[in-house]
């Protein structure tokens, strides 16, 4: 198969799908791979690293996505993008279409075979071996921006996350308490941070208090406790998940009212929408904007301010399943897991995956019934 890497084009995006030692790994398995020039430029893997993997080097991201069978990306098509994907070609990358309408139509209209990193399903249907690396990192970047941003100068109401002796440290609420809440709370703890995590399920409470044995306060999520808990935080994280749908907008326009003024809030959650109400995603050129006296934190790609360790961890875990649809093509590949089969988004003109057609109000067609 031959695979096809553009350079990403998202502001400030500077990871690539594919580093060099997955691109060995790719032509040892008799495959051939091409790379826009510069594509991993932004982490200093240069063209002539790419080269000596065995790749070859073209001039434009046009002839990547002409010549590929499948294209490897991180982040979700821009439109020019879309325009330039054609009929059965195969798209492997995050995509975060339940709040992207335009995105989702552009693929649609392609007619290819698009495969969300972030759907994809592990044994037994349970977690998302594509999605929590990014997660893993996001839940630590929440804590240092957050902490950043509660600089009086950066619009922050002043608070040195981890405190003093004698002054109280910042109070850190977290909503969620998955694999990026939890990373979350491991960074805010270790700082010295006021901890509180709140979550949903029992066995994760059970998990979380086990864990932190005391150094975070663990409550369940109602509305009850989120207003309490609103109110005394004076940085909020947002790290709520419902695979492949929209985030659900648990802090309201209203609660926002009865927070601190100088409070900071990190959405997590913003590629599917954000979890709060005034949550609009930003950029890392600009990446905070106030409402209500709050300074909110929404960058729809937070890993890439991180991008050679964020592309690392990702080439891990995407490498595997990459493989396998270069070794044995998508239809056998997806036929024959259906865990991989999750992350079927778009095929062909139809939208494969129910919490994607439900969000953007689009017919949903079983992903089986497509291979």
């Amino acid at each position: 198969m031959l695979i096809g890497v553009p350079k990403e084009i998202k502001t400030l995006e500077h990871r690539v799908g594919l580093v060099p030692s997955s691109v060995k790994e790719m032509v040892a398995h008799g495959h051939d791979v091409i790379i826009e020039t510069n594509a991993g430029a932004g982490i200093n893997f240069t063209d002539a690293h790419y080269e000596e993997a065995g790749a070859k080097i073209v001039s434009t991201a046009k002839e990547v996505f002409e010549r590929a069978d499948m294209i490897i990306k991180v982040k979700e098509p821009q439109k020019q993008e879309c325009d330039m994907l054609r009929e059965d070609q195969i798209l492997f990358t995050y995509l975060h279409l339940a709040a992207d309408p335009e995105q989702a139509q552009g693929l649609i209209d392609s007619k290819c075979i698009a495969i969300a990193y972030e759907t994809v399903t592990g044994p037994n249907g349970r977690g998302l071996p594509l999605l929590e690396p990014m997660s893993e990192i996001a839940g630590r970047l929440s804590v240092q921006v957050g902490a950043y941003y509660l600089q009086k100068h950066m619009g922050g109401l002043g608070r040195l996350i981890g405190g003093v002796p004698g002054v109280k440290p910042a109070d850190v609420l977290i909503i969620g308490g998955g694999v990026a809440g939890f990373h979350a709370a491991q960074m805010a703890t270790g700082l010295g941070a006021n901890v509180t995590i709140l979550e949903k399920s029992n066995p994760r409470m059970r998990f979380l208090d086990e864990y932190f044995i005391g150094r975070a306060n663990i409550v369940y999520s109602n509305l009850d406790t989120l207003e309490r808990a609103i109110k005394q935080a004076d940085l909020v994280i947002g790290a709520v998940l419902i695979p492949g749908a929209s985030a659900p907008k648990l802090v309201t326009k209203e609660m926002l009212k009865t927070m601190k003024k100088g409070a900071v809030m990190v959405d997590i959650a913003i590629d599917q929408g954000g979890c709060f109400e005034t949550s609009h995603a930003t950029t890392h050129n600009e990446p905070t904007y106030v409402v209500d006296d709050v300074v909110h934190y929404c960058v729809a790609n937070m890993p890439g301010a991180v991008a050679l360790t964020s592309a690392l961890a990702l080439n891990h875990s995407v490498l595997p399943y990459a493989l396998k649809l270069a070794d044995h093509g998508w239809e056998k590949t997806l036929a024959a897991d259906p865990n991989f089969l999750n992350g079927l988004n778009v095929c062909k003109g139809k939208i494969t995956n129910k919490p994607v057609a439900e969000a953007l109000s689009l017919d949903f067609t079983a992903p089986e019934t497509v291979i």
